[in-house]
């Protein structure tokens, strides 16, 4: 079910099931005034140009649209090289239940998807995780997490985009610049792109 709201002069905010399929939606229609949209876990924010379009023009367009299949969509594919290693590895084997080997086995055989961005520029929330390794965070946050940490917590995996306080669990380390602002991209890792660990 998709519900449409107010969020201020410029912009609405979309509460949907499906986020990429409706960003997705948004792209092929191209509503009249569209002018960005930023994906979240379950909304979508479309800013659009009050001098080219009205909310209540643009609420019955979007309200009109159904997701679309991104799975069939051409979208890049980022492959990211990891060193298990992390300091948290043994203790996410304990939690979950499984080998040291079989986390793992089970965090670099999923395909992830980038669904949104948030927390820290670049700092992407890849869904795919396998359920077995779902784990709330840390109860003790760390003060500093170094660049290109792979962790987990939750339903999410990321790859942390600069050294900063985090509370996730540390898998290992990959080298790749997920943000790098001297790229005509400095997101490595935009909303719809599949990640894979290796």
């Amino acid at each position: 079910m998709t519900k449409v709201l107010r969020y201020g002069r410029s912009a609405l905010l979309v509460e949907v099931d499906d986020v990429l399929g409706f960003q997705a939606a948004c792209d092929a229609a191209q509503p009249e005034g569209v002018v960005e949209l930023v994906p979240a876990a379950r909304t979508l924010l479309v800013r659009f140009d009050p001098a080219r379009t009205e909310a209540a023009s643009l609420i019955r367009s979007l309200a009109g649209l159904s997701t679309v299949d991104v799975s069939a969509r051409e979208t890049a594919t980022v492959a990211l090289p990891v060193r298990y290693d992390g300091p948290d590895l043994a203790d996410v084997a304990t939690a979950s239940g499984l080998s040291v080997e079989e986390v793992v086995r089970r965090h670099s055989s999923a395909e992830y998807t980038a669904a949104f961005c948030g927390f820290a520029p670049g700092f992407a929330y890849l869904t795919g995780l396998d359920p077995a390794l779902h784990l709330p965070r840390r109860s003790t946050p760390r003060t500093r997490v170094p660049a290109g940490a792979v962790a987990i917590a939750g339903e999410y995996s990321a790859v942390y985009p600069h050294p900063s306080p985090g509370g996730w669990h540390l898998l290992g380390h990959c080298d790749a610049q997920v943000w790098d602002v001297t790229r005509a991209q400095p997101n490595l890792l935009v909303p719809g792109t599949r990640v894979r660990f290796s």
